[in-house]
């Protein structure tokens, strides 16, 4: 009997252990059930920010690629820019290179192969016109001065002959005197 007493006391103690403890195990289930709860919204906000870190490392990644990316079109626009500049230095000495040809084309079409033809047909035809009037002038000349060694030729004779006439008209003034 002492054992169904002892039994008995161990129920009592239980039940009075279970009215003591039940509000602290309730309250703990309570507390734990909030805890849980608390665990998944602590995890589901855990789980945005990973997606969140997720898309900030894509962006970073993405940023630190276009950020390659300008460096390199900077690169590419300034050697551009590079080839601009040398593309218009050759410009200019290419324009100053076809100013002087264009001077020589303008020189050598002043000399142009069909004007001085037409320039020299011209020429010959005054050369001949001038060696005809010179020829003519030379044939005057040539005459003129044959009729002036004729004319001078006659003009001694002339002084010869009143030469020789002279004494004798003298002599013939002196015989009438």
């Amino acid at each position: 009997m002492l054992a169904v007493k002892n039994l008995e006391n161990l129920i009592k103690i239980e039940n009075e252990l279970k009215a003591q403890y039940e509000d602290k195990l309730s309250n703990q289930a309570a507390e734990i059930a909030s805890g849980q709860e608390t665990i998944k919204e602590l995890e589901a906000t855990i789980a945005k920010q990973q997606e969140s870190l997720l898309e900030l490392s894509n962006s970073a990644a993405d940023k630190k690629r276009i950020e390659q990316t300008n460096r390199e079109l900077s690169n590419r626009t300034n050697k551009q820019q590079e080839e601009i500049d040398e593309q218009k230095k050759r410009i200019k000495t290419l324009q100053k290179e076809l100013a002087e040809v264009r001077a020589e084309v303008k020189k050598l079409n002043q000399l142009d192969a069909e004007k001085l033809k037409k320039n020299l047909v011209a020429n010959k035809k005054k050369l001949a016109e001038k060696t005809a009037s010179n020829d003519l002038l030379q044939k005057s000349i040539n005459k003129t001065k044959s009729e002036n060694n004729e004319l001078v030729r006659e003009v001694a004779e002339l002084k010869a002959k009143l030469a020789e006439l002279q004494p004798e008209e003298e002599a013939a003034e002196e015989s009438a005197a």
